[in-house]
């Protein structure tokens, strides 16, 4: 009989409960995230493991084992801007939220770190631990792979889990395109502002901005094939301050979620000339700035299905669910885009249904015990890995 990552983990669950809890009080934001980082290096320090601390990027990447083949296990850490509602006892009070649950995530990375060390012995490799920053915002990964994580020893495959609080704990979901890409873009229109009861001595940016939503909206409806899969999305537009002025500027923010290289190509040129067209049409200036540029998630296949045989040997997963392929994005995607990689969503709602809520809700809460199936589970792929 094999042996048992998940029995073993299961002696960690109180430790790991602390952890999160801990981690769940003091939630930061972005590439920023100095309390969070004391925190786990603390702990780490106990653990006796070696690990190189990037403050500048607020990432931390233990390395246990040495020579090839090396695998990265990589755990997000960042919150969000959310005040939260969840009613924990442990529930945050400075204004931002683990409402994605990477406080699960850096607990486990934590409880990954002691498991491995224990079996340092038994690997067959190197295995690189990766806390990582700024997953919210797309730029955690990108700075971690500049900085050279995926480097030293050169690391050959990455895998990340993500929790899930709507669907039943236990369960696993998985798919080889997990994730789309994003396109995050802000347009800047500027006009000639003056008094509401003179439009026309104006230049009215708010009109042209009216008009380039309606246009970008057309894009999907019109130029993207019905049979492709796209989302866009303008979630900001801000424009003056009183009822009887015109403003001289106005500004939308907005995504751009695809899967297809060739759509998302197609998608992003069109809004770069549409924006400006539109707004020369109403005798404004406009600029169109990336604020995030993410590719799609893909999972390598042959890893994908080795993984998979590695959760079900792991012992911590209750049932399977192929599809997962979510137009929401992970910027777990430029390690992909690098290595071979494997990325899976456990299920962790509350045992009670009715109480459940999606991710990013300023209520949302999850099952603690999910971290021991992922600690478990990581162990599996990573060990399976190395060996193989």
């Amino acid at each position: 009989m094999s042996y048992s990552y998940y029995e073993e983990a299961k002696e960690l669950q109180e430790q790991l409960t602390s952890w999160r809890r801990e981690l769940h009080q003091i939630p930061e934001l972005g590439l920023h995230l100095p309390k969070t980082m004391d925190y786990l290096c603390k702990e780490l320090d106990q653990m006796n493991v070696s690990y190189d601390r990037m403050d500048d990027i607020s990432c931390i990447f233990v390395t246990i084992g040495s020579g090839s083949p090396c695998i990265l296990l990589r755990g997000d850490m960042d919150a969000l801007p959310i005040k939260e509602e969840s009613g924990e006892g442990f529930s945050s009070t400075n204004g931002c939220m683990h409402a994605c649950g990477h406080d699960l995530h850096a607990a486990t990375m934590l409880g990954l770190t002691n498991m491995m060390k224990k079996h340092e012995k038994e690997l067959k490799g190197t295995v690189k631990i990766l806390f990582q920053s700024a997953e919210e915002t797309f730029e955690g990964a990108y700075a971690a792979i500049k900085k050279g994580v995926l480097e030293n020893p050169k690391v050959d495959a990455a895998f990340a889990m993500h929790v899930f609080a709507e669907p039943d704990e236990g369960i696993l979901l998985f798919g080889p395109k997990p994730m789309a890409s994003v396109f995050g873009f802000k347009i800047i229109i500027t006009g000639h502002g003056g008094h509401g009861s003179q439009p026309e001595k104006c230049i009215d940016p708010i009109n042209a901005g009216v008009q380039v939503y309606m246009a970008l909206q057309a894009l999907i409806s019109r130029e993207c094939p019905p049979t492709k899969e796209a989302a866009l999305t303008i979630g900001h537009f801000e424009a003056g301050s009183v009822p009887n002025a015109i403003p001289s500027e106005a500004i939308l923010e907005g995504t751009l979620r695809t899967f297809e290289p060739e759509v998302r190509e197609l998608l992003m040129r069109r809004i770069k000339e549409i924006v400006p067209a539109v707004a020369s049409a109403y005798r404004c200036k406009c600029e169109v700035i990336t604020l995030s540029d993410v590719p799609c998630l893909n999972c390598d296949e042959t890893f994908l299905n080795d993984a998979l045989e590695s959760a079900k040997k792991s012992g911590a997963i209750e049932d399977m669910e192929n599809g997962l392929h979510l137009i929401g994005s992970e910027d777990f995607a430029f390690y992909s885009e690098q290595v071979p990689s494997c990325y899976f969503v456990m299920g962790a709602g509350v045992k009670n249904k009715e109480e459940r809520v999606g991710q990013h809700n300023p209520k949302i809460r999850f099952e603690e015990t999910s971290m021991v199936r992922n600690l478990a589970v990581y162990m599996q792929v990573a060990m399976d890995y190395l060996e193989k």
